[in-house]
C-alpha cells in the first residue's frame, strides 16, 4: 500500500452489536499492522460519547493491542466505574478491604475516615474478619454512626443474598439503584455528571450483554468480575511505550490527524446525539462535528455502525446515522467480504472520496428549506416524477430510481442544491402529493 496515497476509499461497515463493532475495528487494525507495515500510533478510534470506549477497549485488549485514552481515563479506571465495581466486589466478597474502604461512605452516609480507621484497627486487634467486625460495631462505636453502619451491613447482606440466586445484571442493577450511586449521578446535571451517568449505564449494558451471551456458562456476578479482572489486569502498570492506538471523543480530536481513522457509533440518536435533535442549530452543530471527525484521516477513513445496542439493559435496534445518507451514492461502490461471518451478508459501502474537507459531506447553510413538520415517508414505492423533500436539501423531483447492489438509489434534482444521487436505505425523504 502506498503510504502517500490520500485517495483511498472510505469504508462504511455494519456490525451486529457494539461488541461486534469493536471486534471488527480491532481485527482490521491488527491486520493492517501485521500486513501493511503500520504502527499502533498510526490509528485513531473516534466516538461521540466517552461511554463508547468500553467496547473498543475490550476488543483491543483481547487482541493485545496497546492503546491510550486522550482527554480521559480508560473505561474501567473511571471513578464512577470503580465505585460500582467496588460494590460488586464487596457483594461477592465482604472481606475485600479495598472495596470496603471505597464504598463504606459512598454515597455519604455519615461514616467518616476516623470511624473507618477504628473498624480496621478493631479487626486487626481481634484477628477477626472485616465483615464480622462491621457487624459487631455496637461493641466499640456509639451514636448515629452505628445505625449508619448497620444499615450498610443490611444492604450488603441483601445484595449478597440476591447474588446467590440472580444473574449478574439483576444484582448489579439493584446495587446501582439501591446504593444511591445512580441517583447521585443522575442529579448532577453538569456535562461531567451526565458523562459519568452514561458510563455507569454502559457498564450495566455490558453486564446485561455478558448475561445474555450464550457462550458464558455462568451468568453470575462472580463470573463477570473475573472477566473484568482479566481485561483490566494491565491497567495498573504503565510501560512507557508511546506506540499506542489513540482513543478519544470527536470533540477532543480537533486539530489532530492520523493515518488511519475509525469513526464508530454512526447511528441515529448516538451521532447525531439524541440531545441535539431538538433544533436545526443543534443538528448543524452535530453535522459540523461529523465534518471534524472525517477530516482527521490523512490516508484512510472507516465509518462504522451497529444494528443493535443495549440501552438501559434492553437490546435496541439502531438506525444508521443520517450523516451516512448525506454521502452521495455516486461515491459508493460494492466492497464484498468486508463483514465478519456474524454480520449480514449485505455488502458494505465504500465512498470513492479523498478523506479530506468538503468533498465528503456538503454542509448546507442553516436555513429552512422545507416544511417544519417533516415526517419521513416509506420510499419503497418511490417513482420517477415524484416530488420529495429532504430535511437539509429541501424540495426536489425524482429523476431516476435504480437497483444498487442490495439496495436502491434515487437521482433527485433539488431546487436549491441541484442533482444528488442518494441511497434509499440511508436517506430520509418525505413524499409530497403531486
Amino acid at each position: 500500500m502506498d503510504g502517500h496515497d490520500s485517495g483511498l476509499p472510505i469504508r462504511v461497515i455494519r456490525a451486529v452489536s457494539d461488541n461486534d463493532e469493536g471486534r471488527q475495528v480491532a481485527q482490521r487494525i491488527l491486520k493492517k499492522i501485521r500486513h501493511h507495515q503500520y504502527q499502533n500510533r498510526d490509528f485513531a478510534i473516534l466516538y461521540r460519547t466517552n461511554a463508547q470506549s468500553r467496547a473498543m477497549e475490550e476488543a483491543l485488549r483481547k487482541l493485545n493491542l496497546k492503546y491510550r485514552i486522550i482527554g480521559g481515563l480508560s473505561f474501567y479506571q473511571r471513578r464512577e466505574i470503580k465505585d460500582l465495581i467496588a460494590y460488586l466486589r464487596l457483594t461477592v466478597n465482604q472481606n475485600d478491604e479495598e472495596a470496603f474502604k471505597r464504598v463504606i461512605n459512598l454515597p455519604k452516609r455519615g461514616i467518616g475516615d476516623t470511624t473507618i480507621a477504628k473498624i480496621m484497627v478493631q479487626a486487626s486487634q481481634n484477628r477477626a474478619s472485616l465483615w464480622q467486625t462491621l457487624k459487631n460495631s455496637r461493641l466499640f462505636l456509639k451514636g448515629r454512626t452505628v445505625s449508619a453502619i448497620e444499615d450498610f451491613v443490611t444492604l450488603l447482606e441483601y445484595f449478597a443474598q440476591q447474588a446467590q440466586s440472580q444473574d449478574a445484571y439483576t444484582v448489579a442493577a439493584a446495587i446501582a439503584k439501591q446504593s444511591g450511586l445512580l441517583k447521585e449521578l443522575y442529579e448532577d446535571k453538569t456535562i461531567e455528571g451526565l458523562s459519568r451517568y452514561e458510563n455507569v449505564q454502559e457498564l450495566l449494558n455490558a453486564i446485561k450483554e455478558f448475561v445474555d451471551n450464550p457462550e458464558n456458562q455462568s451468568p453470575g456476578l462472580a463470573a463477570f468480575l473475573q472477566e473484568v479482572s482479566l481485561l483490566t489486569s494491565a491497567d495498573e502498570a504503565s510501560d512507557g511505550d508511546n506506540d499506542k492506538i489513540t482513543l478519544m471523543t470527536i470533540h477532543a480530536a480537533k486539530g489532530l490527524e492520523f493515518k488511519q481513522v475509525f469513526v464508530v457509533g454512526m447511528e441515529e440518536e448516538l451521532f447525531p446525539s439524541a440531545m441535539m435533535l431538538q433544533s436545526r442549530a443543534d443538528l448543524e452543530e452535530e453535522r459540523r462535528l461529523f465534518y471534524v471527525a472525517v477530516t482527521r484521516a490523512e490516508q484512510k477513513l472507516t465509518l462504522t455502525y451497529a444494528q443493535t445496542r443495549y440501552y438501559y439493559g434492553r437490546l435496541k435496534n439502531c438506525t444508521p446515522s443520517r450523516f451516512l445518507g448525506e454521502i452521495d451514492a455516486q461515491f459508493l461502490q460494492d466492497a464484498r467480504g468486508t463483514f465478519s461471518q456474524s454480520t449480514s451478508s449485505q455488502a458494505s459501502l465504500v465512498a470513492q472520496l479523498k478523506p479530506r474537507a468538503s468533498r465528503l459531506v456538503k454542509i448546507p447553510a442553516s436555513k429552512n428549506t422545507g416544511s417544519t413538520d417533516f415526517v419521513p415517508s416509506d420510499t419503497s414505492g418511490l417513482k420517477v416524477g415524484m416530488k420529495v423533500e429532504h430535511l437539509k436539501f429541501g424540495l426536489g423531483m425524482v429523476l431516476e430510481v435504480q437497483a444498487f447492489q442490495n439496495d436502491r438509489k434515487a437521482r433527485i434534482d433539488f431546487e436549491d442544491y441541484g442533482e444528488k444521487t442518494l441511497l434509499l436505505s440511508f436517506v430520509k425523504l418525505k413524499i409530497h402529493a403531486s
